[in-house]
């Protein structure tokens, strides 16, 4: 299911994301083909789902599915602008709450990419509030259930009083285009939106531009997966007549495999003889009340280090999220990061990294001091 705009209508979202598991089983789509059903689907082209997906209202929402793609021909509910739109019918390729579509190769780690592209071609209407949003899933693990941990959003157009997730970090090129970028989270997932200045109809893209670029703002790694690509509409208000008139996508593999997390080590963290030397580099990128931390561990010893354990104190006010490549607790200021099962082991001259997303009050800054396995580390 979609995340929605502002952060009231993630309460919603994520009572409607338990009902997205019933999609019906997907079957071939003949053109004009009517789905009203609520979390109704069906395939075309033997390689695409289309899902009728009204999660936010009870009232009926119907879609016809041609060949290409589909229309929005009844669309009886509204919500309040500042809550969640009342569904999102879309077209997708992947896997979204166990409904996969034919064949697909997805999920794919994002390191193993070497192409992704789309294509798309909307139809927009006036006199109602909606945005058509384009929806770009991944998940530290290869993921094909429940909810993703980071939703880019691609905002192609937007009509009427309603806003991404968050607030917006400035502008940003990607794909020879600038765009409005946003970040939040709504209480499930983190968001990066980019937001079209103006209407975009038609276009032919590379969606790893966009996968690129939250990797270079530390919102994912390389060794996430991509689980979904989607393409549709986000309706607040109205919205018959909004059509996805074609859409394709397109992912390939060749790219080099990096080892996935699985699960926390079941051994305690040990010592090389000695005792750890360490170093610890701390980066951060801050916004507004959010920021993003990036961490790695050097080991500067003559022996391994096989199963660490980070701890440090966060400056009053910062409280973590989402975290990637550990294991990250909070108990007021302290913070413990432990390695996952893949990265426990760090060799001599030998790095670990992880990260997460954090919000904080005040003045932002880093945190000054680390152990790890209870020995000082130096600053890098």
């Amino acid at each position: 299911m979609r995340r929605p705009v502002p952060v009231l209508a993630a309460v919603a979202g994520l009572l409607a994301s338990a009902a997205v598991a019933v999609l019906s089983a997907a079957g071939p789509a003949q053109a004009d083909v009517q789905i009203c059903e609520q979390y109704g689907s069906t395939t075309i082209q033997g390689r695409y789902v289309v899902q009728n997906n009204r999660w936010g209202t009870t009232a009926q929402q119907c879609i016809n599915v041609t060949d290409n793609g589909f229309s929005i021909t009844r669309q009886d509910g509204q919500s309040s602008t500042s809550g969640a739109p009342v569904s999102y019918p879309s077209v997708f390729l992947g896997c979204h709450y166990t409904n996969c579509s034919p064949g697909t190769n997805l999920p794919m780690q994002v390191s193993q990419i070497s192409s992704a592209s789309s294509s798309i071609n909307y139809n927009f209407v006036g006199g109602a509030t909606y945005n058509a949003s384009y929806d770009i899933w991944l998940d530290p693990t290869p993921k094909r259930d429940g909810v993703n941990q980071m939703e880019i959003m691609i905002w192609f157009n937007r009509q009427g009083s309603i806003q991404p997730i968050g607030s917006s970090v400035g502008n940003g090129t990607v794909g020879g285009r600038t765009w409005d970028v946003w970040r939040g989270n709504n209480g499930g997932n983190n968001v990066i939106s980019y937001v079209a200045p103006s209407p975009i109809s038609s276009w032919n893209f590379s969606v790893l531009d966009f996968i690129n670029d939250a990797r270079n703002r530390g919102a994912i790694t390389n060794s996430w997966y991509l689980t979904s690509i989607q393409a549709g509409f986000e309706p607040w208000i109205g919205g018959t007549g909004l059509a996805v008139n074609s859409f394709s996508a397109s992912v390939n593999g060749g790219g080099q495999p990096t080892n996935p997390p699985t699960s926390q080590p079941t051994n305690p963290p040990t010592n090389p003889p000695g005792g750890n030397s360490c170093r610890v580099a701390y980066t951060a990128n801050s916004w507004n009340n959010g920021y993003t931390a990036s961490v790695t561990i050097t080991n500067t010893g003559s022996s391994a280090i096989n199963n660490w354990s980070l701890t440090y104190n966060l400056p009053s006010g910062q409280q973590i999220g989402n975290a990637w490549n550990a294991t990250v607790t909070q108990s007021g200021s302290a913070v413990t990061a432990r390695n996952i099962s893949w990265n426990g082991n760090i060799p001599p001259g030998g790095t670990a990294s992880f990260g997460y997303q954090g919000s904080y009050s005040g003045t932002y800054s880093s945190p000054t001091s680390f152990s790890l396995n209870g020995s000082p580390c130096s600053r890098a």
